[in-house]
């Protein structure tokens, strides 16, 4: 099980990074039309660089939502590899049959 704080952390994050968003693009958008004067392109680039780091999406990492290990995570089931185990020997993944040899 991870630390409650980073699951916390990750949470802010996923928070802050729908909040800038909209703007976020709005700037990019701004900062890479070659069509603009280079003063205006450089504004939205210092704006853009004012902006909170964690509302980066970058900064986001995918966690378990069972366990909240950062490792070994697949994005469709949305969990861990070490819970998709466990949850499939307790046959609570229909379809999903341990391998054993």
């Amino acid at each position: 099980m991870a630390k409650k704080a980073m699951i916390e952390r990750e949470v802010k994050r996923a928070k802050l990074v729908e909040q800038y968003a909209a703007k976020r693009a709005a700037l990019k958008e701004i900062a890479n039309d070659e069509n603009l004067p280079m003063e205006d392109r450089f504004k939205a680039r210092l704006k853009l660089a004012k902006l909170p780091r964690n509302s980066s999406a970058t900064r986001l990492h995918n966690r378990c939502q069972l366990t909240g290990r950062p490792h070994a995570y697949y994005r469709k089931l949305k969990m861990s590899r070490i819970a998709l185990r466990e949850l499939g020997s307790k046959g609570q993944i229909p379809g999903l049959v341990k391998s054993s040899w």
